[in-house]
């Protein structure tokens, strides 16, 4: 027996499209996308009009068969449909579960009432006849293999009804409803909302679609009721009754592509035009983007267990959207992809692709790389996730990514010396390793001096370059983190200096930076090299602007005002900066931070 995928088609009320006129639709959608035509699939189309109407033989309603999975169980079934869900959502677009119309749902519930919706009423509220339609439904299907589901309206109330009574061998690779009436309360049927609280375990995904003219939808999808399914909107140019037709969501090249991805897997070119690369060295972006997904990989394996199956979720999905940037960023530069980034890309829509693992990250000298492994050690590599994860794991990786750099192990262990050196210095800045304070306070500088800081972070890559990166990746990423990170460690004008000191950057922030900086400057001392004199200046003109700022302040607010005290704070926090740099021997012009290199 052929292991592909069977299509089941569930129609709404009416004669049941008797001459099965949808297929029609379906079908030039999905050629029109690249996907084979439906005579190369084996479908199912069940024929229950005249069921919905009145039940002939008396038959019982068939067992649940899927049971409930136990409680550990049940958290896994989740992780693992929430990471099919994501693949799938990458591949179609962004979850809309709409507002709904006012009104809506009392229309609806009327509409049901009256003779042109009598089989959908027969269905919720004569149980013989739900068990007779559920009956014909079951006897057409196999008892093993997969199968696709496809629902129309009320169709899409009999597909949920279904899922769970469905023979035991039989999978579900994906689920699609269309026009689905079923976030109204009047197709509870059964307590549906409480049985499916959580996606059945033979349940591989579920997308719903709808219309925004189409009256039964309502102007809403039924994530509001299943919210751990995902919801899309399509707008078409029919109204009315037409708005609703199974026809009309059919050749909607997004509701083709759900179906088409589940019946025949991925079709994406994007990817098969990276996919072998070019033999040309990587730029400072994509080398940084290579070692941040080196460091990530290195620290999944340090894991085990459930936290290891969430960071390697969460990996994933970074690893997938970054490559996608390097792509977007390069196209528009006319520049090709490297072949240490383009063996990094898969398909995310694909949930059971394997994710390739970077190749250990080639050498690079010990000062160039102080900023960029010190960025690393502090920021979130898996940025938009957060995942509590110890010290030591982390700090293990680092020892192995910077061993395979040829910088030694001992590089790594000294780069969360000397951060822990620097938080104590500053004693009573923010954690180290805590998340996002610098991630997020870092875009708000760059607002905060137009653009200024760009300009002067040429030390990273250069403002146009790191411009473009940032418009490639967004701000909100992995990417983004580092990049704007990584600007304000090596910008060395004023520009940091008055955006450090502006009201909009909090005094969380601005300690974020310095422990930073302090960071890689006790990393240089340990490391004996040589002092980039820029970190001292920016300190010393933060605190001539945050001094300034505070005199301002000072003259006409309370005492306890808020602004102050937090000027206060970094002005405490710079002082004890450059104390530590003095006391140390770390201030430009000693000659003591200099290495000596004549011996």
């Amino acid at each position: 027996m052929s292991n592909d995928p069977i299509l089941l088609f569930l129609h709404g009320i009416g004669d049941g499209d008797q001459d099965d006129s949808w297929k029609i639709s379906a079908t030039e959608a999905l050629t029109r996308l690249g996907y084979p035509d439906l005579d190369t699939v084996r479908v199912i189309a069940p024929k229950y009009a005249h069921a919905l109407k009145g039940w002939d033989d008396k038959v019982p309603l068939p067992g649940v068969t899927i049971k409930q999975a136990s409680r550990e169980a049940a958290k896994t079934n989740r992780r693992d449909f929430e990471r099919r869900m994501g693949a799938v959502e990458y591949r179609l677009g962004r979850h809309d579960r709409g507002n709904g119309q006012p009104g809506g749902d009392a229309l609806i519930g009327v509409a049901v009432g009256l003779p042109f919706f009598r089989q959908a009423h027969n269905y919720l509220k004569n149980p013989e006849i739900r068990a007779q339609v559920l009956t014909r439904i079951l006897t057409r299907l196999p008892e093993s293999g997969s199968l696709v589901i496809v629902g129309h309206s009320l169709g899409s109330v009999i597909a949920a009804d279904l899922v769970r009574r469905l023979p035991v061998g039989l999978d579900v690779v994906g689920m699609v409803t269309i026009g689905s009436p079923l976030a109204n309360g009047t197709f509870d049927v059964d307590k549906l909302r409480e049985t499916l609280k959580e996606p059945p375990i033979n349940l591989g995904w579920w997308v719903s679609f709808w219309n925004a003219p189409d009256l039964v939808a309502a102007h809403r999808g039924v994530s509001s009721v299943f919210p751990w399914m995902v919801d899309f909107r399509i707008d078409t140019k029919n109204v009315g009754t037409q708005a609703h037709a199974a026809a009309e969501y059919l050749s909607n090249e997004a509701v083709a592509a759900a179906i088409g991805f589940a019946l025949f897997g991925s079709r994406s070119k994007e990817l098969a035009g990276i996919d072998k690369g070019l033999d040309i060295p990587v730029d400072q972006i994509e080398n940084m983007a290579l070692v941040a997904l080196r460091y990530a990989h290195l620290t999944k394996m340090r894991m085990e267990g459930d936290q290891q199956d969430r960071f390697a979720g969460a990996l994933r999905h970074v690893q997938g959207t970054v490559i996608e940037g390097i792509r977007r960023r390069n196209d528009s530069e006319d520049r090709g992809i490297p072949y240490a980034v383009a063996r990094l890309a898969f398909d995310l829509s694909d949930p059971q692709v394997t994710v390739p693992e970077p190749l250990p990250s080639s050498h690079m000298a010990k000062d160039e790389a102080a900023v960029l492994l010190t960025i690393l050690a502090a920021e979130n590599v898996i940025r938009p996730f957060e995942i509590s994860i110890s010290k030591d794991k982390w700090q293990e990786a680092m020892k192995d990514l910077t061993a395979e750099m040829g910088l030694g192990s001992q590089y790594g262990v000294d780069i969360f010396a000397a951060a822990k050196r620097a938080q104590e210095a500053l004693s009573g800045g923010v954690n180290w390793v805590k998340w996002g304070v610098l991630g997020a306070g870092a875009a708000l500088i760059v607002l905060a001096t137009g653009g200024l800081v760009l300009a002067a972070g040429a030390g990273l890559a250069g403002a146009a370059v790191i411009t473009s990166a940032l418009a490639a990746f967004g701000p909100g990423g992995m990417m983004g983190g580092l990049l704007t990170a990584g600007t304000l460690l090596t910008a060395g004008g004023s520009g940091l200096a008055l955006g450090l000191a502006s009201p909009g950057t909090t005094a969380a922030t601005l300690e974020a930076v310095v422990e930073r900086q302090l960071a890689i400057a006790i990393l240089r001392q340990s490391q004996d090299l040589e002092q980039d004199p820029a970190g001292w200046r920016v300190l010393a003109e933060t605190e001539i602007e945050v001094r300034r700022e505070y005199e301002r302040l000072d003259e006409f607010s309370d005492d306890s005002s808020p602004a102050l005290k937090e000027l206060k704070r970094k002005i405490q926090t710079i002082e004890r900066a450059l104390k530590y740099l003095k006391d140390n021997g770390l201030e430009p012009g000693n000659t003591s931070s200099i290495p000596d290199h004549t011996g």
